[in-house]
């Protein structure tokens, strides 16, 4: 009986081996137009490496151009709002929220990427299976490495985007980033931030998104597959405890958008007058979603 059960496992492994080194380099977030432009741009390396300097370049690009051009702007001008150094909800989101956003790739590509080949190891996935196993994971990376899917999100940024901006913010002072009579008198400093920062967070914040849904996808694939489960698995989970801890790699982006929350919460206090309970939708919802 033991002799059996032992040629039957070395029978799987062998037959899980040549599909298990062929997949041994899925990744959620390599691939994809914008993933190609940083890598011939010598900002991120075939496993995601030189994160400082995509951090870097990012940042600066958001943020930078925003404190050079308010500063040139506000020379001989007064202006009865808000300033830009005390705008919380422009620091919080460019300087904390953003660079958390990219380096999560690192986070998911590091977490994610062994998760994949742990259902053929254990194996959990049958060999039988393997061919729609193998259809799963292509469609995955068909449609994260999509370019009309990148562009859509751009052109999404760019309407919906600068709608919702145009529609949740009102101009009555004079402000760093726009003058009084209307919510597209911006100064330089304002053109910069609702074309460039604003769209450029959007895009990023969206991509995440978008791999968000491509890894609940694939999930939900696999569980289509008639998988090897155990009910009486040590891990409590039928052996599938692995796949809840991944679950992990996706922190930092809720931190991010959590940050950016509480940015717009202390900018409407602090300079708005606004009362931190009139907020307790916005954080119970942002609560809820997460």
């Amino acid at each position: 009986m033991a002799e059996t059960q032992e040629k039957n496992a070395t029978q799987d492994r062998e037959t899980h081996s040549p599909f298990l080194q062929e997949r041994i380099d899925f990744s959620l977030v390599l691939g994809g137009p914008v993933s190609q432009i940083f890598r011939k741009s010598h900002l991120a390396g075939d496993a995601l490496e030189l994160l400082h300097w995509r951090l870097l370049v990012i940042t600066l690009v958001a943020w930078l151009p925003l404190l050079v051009l308010a500063i040139v702007g506000s020379i001989g001008r007064s202006f009865s709002g808000l300033s830009f150094f005390h705008d919380v909800e422009v620091h919080v989101r460019f300087l904390v929220a953003l660079p958390v956003l990219i380096a999560a790739e690192l986070v998911a590509h590091s977490r994610l990427r062994p998760v994949v080949c742990r259902f053929v190891e254990r194996p959990i996935v049958f060999p039988k299976e393997l061919g729609r196993f193998r259809s799963a994971i292509e469609s995955a990376v068909k449609l994260r490495n999509s370019i009309p899917v990148e562009c859509g999100l751009l052109l999404l940024v760019y309407t919906l985007g600068l709608w919702e901006w145009n529609s949740r913010i009102g101009i009555d002072t004079s402000t760093w980033y726009a003058m009084p009579g209307g919510r597209w008198h911006l100064t330089k400093a304002g053109f910069w931030y609702v074309f460039v920062s604003i769209p450029l967070f959007q895009f990023i914040l969206l991509r995440w998104y978008l791999r968000l849904f491509v890894w609940f996808r694939f999930l939900w694939h696999v569980s289509r597959l008639n998988l090897h489960l155990v009910p009486t698995h040590p891990d409590r989970a039928a052996g599938l405890a692995f796949l809840g801890k991944s679950a992990y790699a996706f922190g930092p982006i809720l931190f991010a958008q959590g940050a950016v929350l509480a940015g717009i919460v202390a900018s409407r206090v602090l300079y708005h007058g606004e009362r931190l309970l009139s907020f307790k939708l916005q954080i119970a919802g942002f609560v809820a979603f997460s």
